[in-house]
């Protein structure tokens, strides 16, 4: 089996020194600066001029268009890794062969739901960012792709869901996942304004993706396991409290994500 895990990246960072890592500098297409060896994103038919829209859907998307020869495909982030074991370091991230060994029981790998609490998933998205784009966004699974409108409302009324757009996938899940992900935002950029967005903001098609792999998940058969995730030089567990409250009451935050 080949299995390539894509580490997304804006700029160069210590990469993982295993088989099958493939460090991918998303947005290469505006940001590539030389010296710079990584995949870019803007190679072969690619969407990485998106990527201040798409973040790191643009290494997705690359994958789904040209990495045609490979059995699984995965995404990490630079900072955001599965591992085998503590402590989260590079020399511990999950090594290709246990990643094969679970593909043999499982269609799809994802991080372990972060839980938000006392927030559902609706509600949290809203407190950090825009509600029209969510909002528009059901409107189009209801009209285009209406199988998927139960597994949606639930998932909004939930306050767990597989975040951060982290996962290994075998090939037949890929394709159908970004089949259905990028179809879905395919239809919102054309009608969403982001005129008035702040640069934050304007990631929102990355952000909402982030709600749909459950969407997807849960609607398809697909067989998944979810692994431990650790974050390279994480961000502060009180700094995260603060921004959870900030956000209920109304104080418009940089998001976690």
């Amino acid at each position: 089996m080949k299995v390539v895990i894509m580490v997304a990246a804006h700029k160069k960072f210590p990469m993982p020194d295993k088989k099958g890592y493939l460090p991918v500098l998303v947005g290469a297409a505006k940001n590539y600066k030389p010296g710079i060896e990584y995949q870019r994103d803007d190679e072969g038919e690619n969407i990485s001029a998106k990527n201040p829209n798409y973040n790191e859907l643009t290494a997705v998307y690359w994958a789904w268009k040209n990495l045609k020869d490979v059995d699984a495909i995965g995404l990490v982030h630079y900072r955001r890794l599965f591992f085998d074991s503590k402590p989260y370091n590079l020399n511990n991230v999950i090594s290709i062969e246990n990643v094969e060994k679970l593909l043999t029981k499982y269609d799809v790998i994802l991080p372990k739901k972060r839980n938000y609490y006392i927030e559902t998933n609706y509600s949290h998205y809203v407190h950090a960012h825009h509600q029209e784009p969510l909002d528009k966004t059901r409107e189009i699974i209801q009209a285009s792709y209406p199988q998927y409108l139960v597994k949606y409302d639930e998932v909004m009324k939930r306050s767990k869901a597989h975040m951060f757009n982290m996962f290994i996938m075998k090939r037949d899940a890929f394709e159908s996942y970004c089949n259905f992900m990028f179809g879905v935002l395919g239809k919102l950029e054309k009608q969403v304004d982001l005129t008035g967005y702040s640069v934050q903001e304007q990631r929102v098609y990355g952000y909402i993706s982030e709600l749909l792999m459950d969407v997807w998940l849960e609607t398809n058969a697909f067989k998944y396991t979810e692994l431990k995730w650790g974050q390279l030089g994480g961000k502060n567990n009180v700094k995260k409290a603060i921004s959870l409250v900030e956000r209920k009451m109304g104080i418009k935050t940089k998001t976690h994500f």
